[in-house]
């Protein structure tokens, strides 16, 4: 794969699969009339979107018509939040989220506490992880919507996302879960009523999202009317990404075993060597129950910031701290309430195809750098 050699951040987004790219390639020229219409050109292209939306809801285990594309994975996070809270008002106005919860969930709540509502926090273990009992605890009978991760997108803690949608169900609380880093990645969640996913975290294109709604759910949309999408989505379809994304999806799908088994050692050997040869490091998230591809682990004495800028000048793209508000250089929210360390932290997340060779060479490099920065700073590892 040109150009992404070094590159371990795919949490952030996933380099494009071949497969979207092809398909891509091939919409662009036959998907880009209106499918709203009703000549033979649109009528085209309203065929390859109702696949692609086949497609895709044969990965999630629903039917089509539960399954809309959005223009984000953003949008669909927003359209499930509010959506799912304006349908059940009359329920009240109460929304339970975990504290680890993606910025793009965070932000919905607080829009919905600045209009009124109100909004329990969950807190987490030291590994990320949520107690389903005390999620459970924190539904209440004005309860309207409770949010849960399938997985962190910070530590790649898996969720008990199955077992609070127990909890949820026999609550009569719909549950909203973020999939964004685990479609594609691992197996689809159960318990969910609304799940909202990201086609550029499986390798589908940017600017393509997905916003499922399970047949029974009550949503109402918290935006102007508009026919598109079954009125639950305005503005008009991105047919093409909607196509290359379901092709990724189903490609991700399909060799999604073998990646992970692969994918899963290499986090492994990160997560023995690293506190092997570089003091003062506590690697965080869950060593079990976590995604196949993502480790973080937090250096002492080292700015997270400092030590991304050295490693991408030896060709590395990795990440630290609160990666989806990086430009706001605050701690990370999710690791503050796992409780551990904030600073010098960083993400590595293995791209699908990432080299087994840039691995060890990351592992190679790692020690000295870190030791440098230290020095810098007139800091002596012990």
């Amino acid at each position: 794969m040109a150009g992404s050699s070094g590159y371990l951040d795919a949490a952030s987004t996933e380099p494009p699969h071949p497969a979207a790219r092809a398909a891509l390639l091939d919409a662009l020229d036959s998907a880009w009339a209106d499918p709203a219409r009703l000549y033979g050109t649109a009528r085209g292209t309203r065929i390859l979107l109702d696949r692609a939306r086949a497609r895709v809801a044969g990965v999630l285990g629903v039917r089509p018509d539960e399954v809309s594309f959005t223009s984000s994975g953003t949008q669909a996070v927003h359209l499930a939040v509010l959506g799912g809270l304006r349908a059940r008002r009359r329920v009240g106005s109460h929304l339970v989220v975990s504290a680890v919860e993606h910025s793009s969930v965070l932000h919905a709540a607080e829009l919905h506490e600045r209009d009124g509502g109100e909004v329990t926090l969950v807190g987490v273990d030291r590994t990320g992880r949520v107690d389903p009992a005390e999620f459970a605890a924190a539904l209440r009978p004005d309860t309207a919507l409770a949010v849960l991760q399938s997985a962190n997108h910070e530590v790649g803690t898996l969720q008990p996302l199955a077992e609070v949608g127990e909890h949820c169900r026999a609550a009569r609380v719909p549950l909203c879960t973020d999939a964004a880093q685990s479609l594609g990645r691992a197996a689809v969640p159960a318990g969910w009523s609304l799940l909202a996913g990201s086609a550029h975290k499986w390798g589908g294109p940017p600017g393509v999202g997905v916003l499922a709604i399970r047949k029974g759910t009550r949503w109402r949309s918290p935006l102007p009317d508009d026919e598109r999408e079954a009125r639950r989505v305005p503005g008009f379809e991105n047919v093409p990404g909607a196509v290359a994304a379901a092709a990724a999806l189903e490609a991700r799908q399909v060799d999604m075993a073998a990646d992970a088994a692969r994918l899963s050692a290499l986090v492994d050997r990160i997560r023995a060597e690293v506190p092997r040869t570089v003091p003062d490091v506590e690697v965080v998230g869950d060593p079990v129950r976590r995604l196949p591809n993502l480790v973080t682990f937090s250096c002492l004495y080292v700015e997270g910031e400092a030590l991304l800028t050295e490693l991408d000048r030896l060709g590395f793209a990795v990440s630290s701290g609160s990666s989806c508000t990086a430009d706001t250089l605050r701690p990370s929210h999710v690791l503050e309430a796992m409780g551990v360390i904030t600073h010098g932290n960083v993400r590595v997340s293995l791209p699908r195809d990432v080299d087994a060779a840039d691995v060890e060479r990351f592992l190679s490099v790692l020690p000295r750098t870190v030791a440098r920065l230290r020095s810098d700073l007139g800091v002596t590892s012990q």
